[in-house]
């Protein structure tokens, strides 16, 4: 897979808490990717998040009683993050503010933006890498997609 850095393309680098929105104003030879807009939310683990005991239930008419799985506010918390991500780059991608974009994420988070997106942002992805690097230097990202 190649991926033509040309100037204006846009990057997004995100994970389950942070996404970067980049525009390359250099070229294919000399990219130089400079910050458009961060994205933050606050994620914190699930055991921090959650404050009940799991539920119970009644088996019916005897004493036994079954536990419920406790919810996974964390991944509930990335799964809100991700949708997030994509109505911000359909708002973008409305506006006419890329052309072209490549998406950076973990693999699960790269299928949650991918079911979110809408049809006008997914005709501009130009390619997507399942890997994490929003704690990577701008230099660093600048580096991978070169040698992608």
């Amino acid at each position: 897979m190649s991926i033509n850095l040309k100037r204006g393309l846009w990057v997004v680098v995100a994970d389950g808490e942070k996404a970067l929105f980049l525009r390359n104003e250099g070229d294919s030879k000399f990219p130089n990717l400079e910050v458009v807009q961060e994205m933050e939310q606050e994620n914190p683990a699930t055991r921090e998040q959650g404050s009940d005991r799991p539920g119970r239930y009644s088996d019916g008419p005897t004493v036994h009683r079954s536990a419920v799985e406790d919810t996974d506010w964390h991944r509930l918390g990335k799964e809100r993050f991700a949708d997030n991500i994509a109505g911000r780059l359909y708002k973008l991608a409305h506006r006419g503010e890329f052309d072209e974009i490549v998406l950076i994420a973990p693999p699960q988070v790269l299928g949650e933006m991918r079911q979110k997106l809408h049809k006008e942002v997914c005709d501009r992805v130009k390619a997507e890498i399942p890997k994490t690097l929003t704690n990577h230097t701008i230099s660093e990202i600048e580096s991978l997609l070169q040698a992608a």
